[in-house]
């Protein structure tokens, strides 16, 4: 765990008034997300919550002959177990890393409780699940509706959003996978993209160099979901806080 990784990384855990940092700060948990982690299977109740920092993990839908689809990610913008909020639990959805990195997780238990104390996190929490389900939903729709070539654009972007640089780990093989399209057609949309200058693929890695373009490129979908979650969950950079020693 890099030194440097500290809980205000995660926007939510940020957002939070100081007092409230002070007091759940020192239950965090400092973990390292290596790519293909599997945070919680679908069915399965949540036994920690986590906080990305600077990795991205898939909220995927397993379907019975073995075919996945991505239906939201979750990164510095959010949490891993929004069913322990919700009062489910658990979900239909498998949590998988997909991009590696940096977090910091919560036992459910202890979620629960601050959650039940009805302050500012129980109210954050209220505002990131509305962004998560305008997510889901825009995701749905431009899956059914929108080439692959605006998909692929519109899930660079998010992931853009939800790290700290502009370089992506991510195959198109793994993309195809979370898009729920073919390879072939991942390969092409890719090509274009190189070809225009606004990516840079190399062996699972994409550098992004023309951002606005693969806005101007992208679909209404990732507008959507960008302006709702800016609205929702507006953020100003604050100072870092030291975490403390993780509780007992």
């Amino acid at each position: 765990m890099s030194p440097s990784i500290e809980p205000i990384e995660n926007r939510l855990l940020g957002m939070l008034p100081a007092e409230d940092q002070a007091r759940v700060f020192p239950l965090l948990e400092p973990v390292t997300l290596s790519q293909g982690d599997v945070l919680c299977e679908s069915g399965d109740c949540f036994g920690y919550v986590h906080f990305p920092t600077d990795s991205i993990v898939s909220l995927l839908y397993l379907m019975e002959n073995g075919a996945t689809a991505e239906i939201a990610v979750v990164g510095n913008d959010g949490m891993v177990g929004i069913a322990l909020f919700m009062g489910g639990g658990s979900m239909t959805t498998c949590s998988v890393v997909q991009s590696a990195g940096q977090g910091f997780r919560l036992r459910g238990k202890r979620y629960e409780s601050e959650i039940n104390r009805h302050g500012a996190l129980h109210d954050l929490m209220l505002r990131y699940s509305q962004a998560l389900i305008t997510q889901m939903a825009q995701t749905a729709v431009c899956n059914r509706h929108h080439t692959i070539d605006q998909q692929l654009c519109r899930r660079l972007l998010l992931s853009l959003d939800r790290l700290p640089g502009n370089e992506l780990a991510m195959t198109q093989e793994l993309i195809a996978s979370r898009l729920g399209v073919r390879r072939e057609g991942v390969t092409e949309a890719a090509g274009k993209l190189q070809d225009l200058g606004v990516i840079e693929y190399r062996r699972g890695h994409i550098t992004v160099l023309d951002r606005a373009r693969l806005e101007t490129l992208s679909c209404e979908c990732y507008g959507v979901v960008k302006h709702e979650t800016d609205r929702l969950l507006p953020w100003t950079p604050r100072p870092k806080v030291r975490l403390a020693p993780l509780a007992a």
